[in-house]
């Protein structure tokens, strides 16, 4: 039993940590190259990794959406592309609803290797490309040089208010459990124990 606590406690952990590394918002640092749209085909397998058709952009009878691109180039040199769809007030909740102002903004900043404007794009999702899934970008800022690392405050303030909660959800159950189950077992085991006397 303790075996199957541990497996199922890791498992569980490993959930929790894979929500937050999609929903969280991260920063990377990257060069625009392009900006554009293209008609994406969004099927079973990978609709959960795109906006929801109330938010704006419909599919058509194909099951073809048609999203928002930004191919970016980061400091060493591997290329990187993100999305750009508005959220709505669907899951994760950013609710977005500025993509074209986005992409205006993205599509001003790009640049080349000989004169580079380095940005740092704020975005949440993964990129699998065997599920044609991207990223969402949600915001571009400006940086002076591919070195600086601004602090992600987003997702810094989201995990300490998650690590708070649990540790008080954590408290709650240590005291339920201290007020409530344990003498409620040790009761149930004095009337097992009394019941037991007296058959023998």
């Amino acid at each position: 039993m303790h075996y199957v606590k541990v497996v199922l406690g890791v498992l569980l952990g490993i959930v929790v940590f894979l929500f937050l590394d999609y929903a969280l918002p991260s920063k990377n640092t990257v060069r625009i190259t392009n900006t554009y749209n293209r008609l994406t085909p969004v099927t079973s397998s990978n609709a959960i990794f795109y906006a929801a058709q109330d938010t704006g952009t419909v599919q058509n009878a194909s099951g073809q959406r048609d999203v928002r691109f930004i191919e970016t180039v980061r400091p060493n040199g591997k290329v990187f592309v993100y999305r750009n769809e508005d959220t709505g007030w669907i899951w994760p909740p950013y609710f977005k609803y500025d993509s074209a102002n986005l992409h205006a903004e993205a599509t001003n900043l790009r640049s080349g290797k000989a004169d580079p404007q380095w940005v740092s794009v704020t975005a949440y999702g993964w990129r699998i490309p065997w599920l044609t899934a991207y990223p969402n970008a949600i915001a571009i800022d400006t940086l002076a040089n591919p070195n600086d690392r601004p602090r992600n405050w987003g997702a810094m303030i989201i995990s300490a208010v998650l690590l708070i909660f649990l540790v008080l959800i954590w408290r709650m159950w240590a005291q339920f459990r201290e007020r409530t189950l344990d003498p409620a077992i040790r009761s149930a085991d004095a009337r097992w124990d009394r019941t037991t006397d007296r058959v023998t």
